[in-house]
């Protein structure tokens, strides 16, 4: 029997269903997330620039590309392996402003990654940068404030808002009244470090710590809630919530380790104090690489 839905018919049984561990797809994941997203700026860096001049796309941003078609496609591949029917039009909607949103971002996040040649400092803001400071006319300088709003803020709402909802929606189907079925195998804890330090690289350089810590309260609350109804997470669940858990604690040892860097503190100031990889980086690792060059 089958409820009637707008979206497609709702098995009664639904609940009840549960999945084995996906490891082809949360390795596929893992891995492009590291290669695609996080090897990106470090690719435009390590690659000599004669191959990818200052006015073409870099290898990051072929990078970039390639990420913003993989990962929908892995979404919905997830999506579609859920035990239970989730609502089509809500995962359709979230897909499309989840490609635009890290369309806009990889303009964005292209430009600004380029300007490091040019003596750009992320640890600092864009008026307070001295390639940006002397700008003429000043309005100039506004047409990069405008830029970074696209990249920081508007790119990555865009991109992380619906990213996360379609996790939280697969998360939704991944419970079990069998106890048995509530254990992950050796190969999604030896996955779970990597897709933890992910996470961790995700909040912190995307700047989505709000984001990050409403989704993770939202699936434990329907812990709890499925819990009194008898029902577990099942591998794949356990997975994601204990990969959302150790990066909540790679979080925090980050930000108690520069709690005192006082240059980030000026340039990350209120209550969340959350410094970006790659701002520490410009700030200190490039200037200690600068240092070895010179000896």
């Amino acid at each position: 029997p089958s409820v009637p839905s707008r979206h497609g018919a709702v098995k009664a049984e639904d609940t009840f269903k549960t999945s084995p561990f996906h490891l082809d797809l949360w390795f596929y994941f893992t891995l492009q997330n590291w290669v695609l997203d996080f090897g990106r700026p470090i690719a435009m860096i390590i690659l000599p620039l004669e191959w990818f001049p200052l006015n073409k796309p870099s290898a990051g941003d072929y990078f970039h590309m390639a990420y913003n078609v993989i990962t929908p496609f892995l979404l919905l591949k997830l999506i579609e392996r859920s035990p239970k029917t989730l609502p089509r039009s809500m995962v359709y909607v979230s897909i499309i402003t989840f490609v635009m949103g890290a369309s806009i971002h990889l303009v964005g996040d292209s430009v600004n990654h380029r300007l490091i040649f040019s003596g750009y400092q992320h640890h600092l803001s864009v008026r307070e940068n001295p390639i940006i400071r002397n700008l003429k006319p000043e309005t100039l300088i506004d047409s990069f404030e405008l830029l970074y709003y696209y990249d920081e803020y508007l790119g990555h709402s865009m991109w992380y808002i619906p990213f996360f909802l379609i996790l939280f929606i697969y998360f939704t189907g991944c419970f079990t009244p069998v106890a048995e079925q509530s254990r992950m195998p050796v190969a999604a804890m030896l996955l779970m470090g990597p897709s933890s330090l992910y996470y961790w690289y995700l909040v912190t350089e995307g700047q989505i710590f709000i984001l990050y810590i409403f989704t993770f309260f939202a699936m434990m609350a329907l812990v709890m809630h499925q819990k009194r109804k008898g029902l577990v997470l099942d591998s794949n669940g356990l997975f994601l919530f204990y990969s959302f858990i150790i990066a909540l604690l790679l979080i925090a040892g980050w930000v108690g380790w520069l709690w005192n860097d006082k240059i980030l503190r000026k340039k990350y100031p209120g209550v969340i104090y959350i410094p970006e990889p790659w701002a520490f980086y410009t700030l200190h690792m490039n200037n200690l690489h600068a240092a070895r060059e010179s000896l």
